[in-house]
């Protein structure tokens, strides 16, 4: 049986062609079943594939040479869906050319086109952004939302538990990830209202597969103590964009502390190994593929400026998504919790 095509946006990110190229090619090292649909401009697509004959023989190419920019509205970009390589990659899971898409483009861009062309799945009232990030456990931690909407009631957050449960136990193994919600505090009474009575909603569907674990505090994202965090777009930006930045502050701090003197470069020589360690559990192309969640269709959001590493592993995301049937474990988990809670949750819950 032959897997779904992944279609790629060639034109987004900071390089572009050259690093959406390069980064495929690798991914279909990694995944020989897979076959690609790449879009945008055809000549500078073939040239890229001079280089990549494994990508060639599993592509083909969607001219189109109109790219939506880093800084458009996504308004302005949805004028343009039908002309843009990230609208036409889209569209091709919308018509089932393809069956996930991959672009490194605008994210407000992306998200609006995704939600307008490919709509929520059943039961799903809004979609859900979900990234990876390192924790100093085994297993990454998994986050949503992170911006698709600044607002959440709790219908929204126990949604968004399923599905992230869902995506965690793909990539993790785990049969029942350990889910929190990101809250002030960790007692039952902190929070807003929405978080108490989704708290309550996922304490009383017993047996999902998932573990409900309660609250959870913004210094315990990365202790590597829950596997799933649950939050609002606007809450779970601006923990990520904290993260993001404390992790640079402190790689640029300890560049402004090796470098102060010799006797502190000497010292940088002797730690070399525990300082690329850091680097690289720090390194974003590693944790690169933040996934919407919930739209009738896979999409992956490269990070703009990811390397071919990155784009690689963005791709990967994508297609494990499609081999473990992403969208069909959301459907048979969002039946199940309607069916612990009953008719009277369920209907909450947009059933």
């Amino acid at each position: 049986m032959s897997l779904p095509r992944i279609a790629i946006d060639a034109m987004g990110g900071d390089e572009g062609v050259r690093v959406m190229i390069s980064g495929a090619a690798e991914a279909r090292r990694r995944h020989d079943k897979f076959k690609f649909l790449l879009v945008g401009d055809e000549e500078r697509i073939k040239r890229g594939l001079e280089s990549h004959p494994n990508l060639r023989a599993a592509s083909e190419i969607l001219h189109c040479d109109d790219v939506v920019s880093g800084d458009e509205k996504p308004t302005q970009a949805l004028r343009r869906a039908k002309t843009t390589s990230m609208g036409l990659a889209i569209n091709a899971v919308k018509t089932g050319e393809a069956g996930a898409a991959v672009s490194a483009g605008n994210t407000g861009a992306l998200m609006a086109m995704a939600k307008l062309s490919l709509r929520t799945m059943p039961g799903i009232d809004r979609p859900a952004l979900c990234a990876v990030m390192p924790t100093l456990g085994e297993n990454d931690v998994f986050m949503l939302d992170l911006g698709a909407n600044t607002e959440a009631d709790a219908r929204n957050l126990v949604q968004y538990a399923i599905m992230g449960a869902a995506y965690a136990r793909i990539l993790t193994g785990k049969e029942q990830p350990r889910v929190r919600l990101l809250n002030i505090g960790t007692e039952e009474t902190k929070g807003t209202d929405s978080l108490r009575v989704a708290a309550a909603q996922l304490q009383a569907a017993t047996g999902l597969a998932l573990q409900f674990d309660g609250f959870v505090e913004s210094d315990k994202i990365n202790r590597g103590e829950v596997d799933v965090v649950v939050t609002d777009g606007f809450s779970g930006n601006i923990a990520l964009k904290a993260i993001e930045g404390t992790a640079r502050f402190v790689t640029d701090l300890l560049r402004r502390a090796f470098t102060s003197s010799i006797r502190s470069k000497v010292g940088f020589l002797v730690s070399r190994p525990a300082t690329e360690l850091l680097r690289h559990h720090l390194d974003p192309n590693n944790h690169n593929g933040a996934v919407f969640l919930g739209l009738n269709g896979v999409i992956v959001k490269s990070h703009g400026s990811a390397n071919e590493k990155g784009v690689a592993n963005a791709v990967a995301v994508a297609a494990r998504l499609l081999e473990e049937k992403l969208t069909e474990r959301i459907t048979a988990d969002l039946a199940e919790l309607h069916a612990r809670l009953g008719n009277g949750a369920a209907g909450d819950l947009g059933a």
